[in-house]
């Protein structure tokens, strides 16, 4: 089969973005399909093509897989108003893609939301199976944010979830929440699956590329945070721990952030001013640096702002990252990964906005190895026995092509 996956985020493992879809699209590639990725040109992302755009399009073969890639720029530092613009424009050109490309069937996931449009198109224009993967409930998650208030906005995303929803003959959600969500809107229970980001036990599991910065000495305990620093990341709450242990005078634990994104300057301001040495920030890295960077860290930090939606409604790469790295996880909200470390005693969970607990799980974290190592011991029998990529990508490309079968 032909899949058509279009996914304005896509990024191969050489650039320092989410590699759900490279993997998915992989998966389909040994199950003997063939894959046309339409993307945009995201910031820190790499889509593997270097030619020049024409026309604000270049399209080549990478890996096998057939990619389309726009000329649109994205990175979280973006202004609400700028996002709005690529996303719509992503989905204009995408539905021509859609129409005219052959496929038998036809792929979208999320964000943006917008990503549904050409899967809509192309269901009921041109008769396509559409499966659609929804990787965040929208405008739930913005609204509880208080990311957008304006109504009339507000309604016309409610509109297109809707309409994205019934329009795909197959859904995919990556949490308990988004499914739940999805067939709160009416859709059956039947047409939807959970397929959870998964563990990439190859690349994290056995990398002996062990590497810190330089500021973090081998002594010291090295919690890590990978991803954006944005407004839905609420590193400040780390920054507040960080602030505990100086004045407990605890130096024997070194946070290190690495990403970019909308709050990372205002972040190393606030950490240059108060004088938080214990925080080291870093570029975003690839993959394949990233893995020798966990392969050193002691402790992967999961951190998101206090919004329920939250709770059940996301299923972060990076805690998947940790795990299989053998990583034990500090969680700082409740929801399903908490429930998740808790049940497997893989982690820590803390209350949100407790700088002091927070800070109280960094230092037993540092005093008690031995106990630290025996948790990731069981994170990583956890990345393996539950969340191996391999086995996911299996199911996933199973219900991807049992639409066009269907």
């Amino acid at each position: 089969m032909h899949i058509l996956y279009f996914h304005q985020h896509f990024s191969t493992t050489k650039g320092a973005s989410g590699t759900r879809s490279y993997e998915m699209a992989q998966a389909l590639l040994r199950e003997g399909h063939t894959v046309t990725m339409v993307c945009g040109s995201k910031a820190r992302g790499q889509t593997g093509l270097e030619q020049p755009f024409k026309r604000g399009v270049r399209r080549g073969q990478v890996e096998e897989m057939d990619i389309i890639e726009f000329d649109l720029g994205y990175g979280n530092e973006l202004s609400f108003a700028k996002r709005l613009i690529v996303f719509a424009k992503f989905a204009l050109r995408s539905m021509g893609v859609a129409l005219r490309e052959p496929a038998d069937v036809v792929f979208a996931t999320t964000t943006p939301l917008t990503a549904g449009i050409p899967g809509i198109f192309a269901r009921w224009l041109k008769r396509k199976p559409f499966v659609f993967e929804v990787r965040d409930l929208w405008p739930e998650l913005p609204r509880e944010m208080g990311v957008i208030r304006n109504p009339v906005l507000l309604l016309a995303m409610s509109i297109l979830e809707w309409a994205s929803y019934r329009s795909a003959d197959r859904l995919i959600g990556l949490s308990p929440g988004i499914v739940k969500g999805i067939t709160k809107l009416g859709v059956s229970s039947d047409r939807v699956t959970m397929v959870p980001n998964g563990c990439d036990i190859g690349l994290f599991g056995n990398s002996s590329n062990g590497w810190r910065p330089p500021s973090v000495r081998d002594d010291q305990l090295m919690a890590v945070f990978t991803g954006t620093h944005g407004n839905a990341n609420g590193l400040n709450a780390v920054l507040d721990s960080a602030a505990v242990l100086r004045a407990r005078g605890r130096d024997d634990v070194r946070i290190v952030l690495i990403g970019d994104g909308a709050e990372k300057t205002r972040l190393m301001q606030r950490a240059q001013v108060e004088g938080l040495d214990s925080v080291v920030f870093l570029d975003p890295v690839p993959k394949t640096e990233l893995a020798g960077l966990l392969a050193s860290a002691d402790l992967g930090l999961q951190i998101l702002r206090n919004v329920p939606a939250f709770y059940f409604g996301t299923s972060p790469n990076k805690f998947f990252d940790y795990i299989a790295a053998g990583l034990p996880v500090l969680n700082n909200y409740p929801g399903w990964l908490a429930e998740m470390i808790k049940e497997n005693n893989c982690g820590y969970v803390v209350p949100p906005e407790d700088p002091e607990a927070f800070a109280d799980a960094l230092i037993t974290a540092a005093e008690d190895r031995k106990e630290l190592d025996a948790k990731g011991e069981r994170a990583q029998d956890l990345a393996t026995n539950q969340f191996a990529r391999s086995t996911l990508a299996r199911e996933w490309v199973d219900w991807v092509c049992g639409a066009a079968r269907h």
